[in-house]
């Protein structure tokens, strides 16, 4: 999609974004969504990219600044791990992220995040990750970690801006309002932090069945939907001692 048509479009549907200083006076969890091989590394599975990508790139680099610093202070994390049975599809998508493989691990500038005490990480067979922490017995992981951790609000990154993350930040915003998710008041998307896949309108035309996902334009769509049902959406996220 030509870029004067996207920027026409953005102007037509504005999504305000302001910056963020961390200086730990609120309680702040940081949820990963989806930052595995199968999703960011190049080649590495049917929804892979196929080319280096610099939105997925800068996604990534920006998703460890902020999982680094959140581990350095001991702040919780919480990371999602799209994670599918190989007999069981995820309908309308190719088999993806097949559980035990190497699609399904996150990135290897994330993989240190398994071995430390203040993430959890929990895999997922579904695109909304809030539905995919219920257990069998109701109770939910993600829940849990609200309230086990008395978080007050979640900054929320990975990929895809308009899928996962679209999806998970929309469940989250219901539940908050339901009051299920107390002490949460604020759920804040890093716009910089998430991405989501491009497949050009051409390349869908010569496809069966494929449909166009021009990238950034549907990023946009994502942060508009996403600040359209209550959550804040930020450009820059720094670090500041507490006052």
């Amino acid at each position: 999609m030509a870029s004067h048509t996207i920027d026409l479009l953005k102007q037509e549907l504005p999504v305000q974004q302001d910056s963020l200083l961390l200086n730990g006076d609120v309680k702040t969890g940081l949820v990963l969504v989806d930052i595995v091989n199968g999703f960011c590394t190049v080649g590495a599975g049917n929804l892979a990219p196929r080319q280096p990508d610099m939105q997925i790139s800068t996604m990534v680099e920006e998703s460890v600044r902020l999982a680094r610093a959140f581990c350095d202070k001991k702040w919780p994390v919480f990371a999602f791990l799209d994670s599918h049975h190989p007999d069981i599809p995820e309908h309308p998508y190719p088999p993806h992220c097949i559980a035990g493989t190497d699609e399904a691990r996150l990135v290897p500038e994330l993989q240190w995040l398994e071995n430390e005490a203040n993430a959890t990480l929990r895999c997922k067979d579904c695109i909304d990750g809030f539905l995919g922490c219920i257990e069998k017995d109701g109770s939910n992981v993600f829940v849990d970690w609200i309230k086990d951790n008395q978080i007050k609000v979640i900054l929320v990154v990975g990929i895809c801006t308009d899928i996962c993350v679209l999806d998970f930040v929309c469940s989250a915003l219901s539940t908050r309002n339901r009051g299920f998710l107390a002490p949460l008041e604020d759920v804040i998307v890093f716009s910089r932090a998430c991405a989501t896949f491009d497949i050009p309108l051409h390349v869908a035309r010569a496809v069966k069945d494929v449909t166009a996902h021009p990238q950034e334009l549907m990023h946009h769509i994502g942060l508009y939907m996403a600040k359209g049902r209550g959550a804040k959406v930020v450009s820059e996220v720094s670090f500041g001692a507490l006052q």
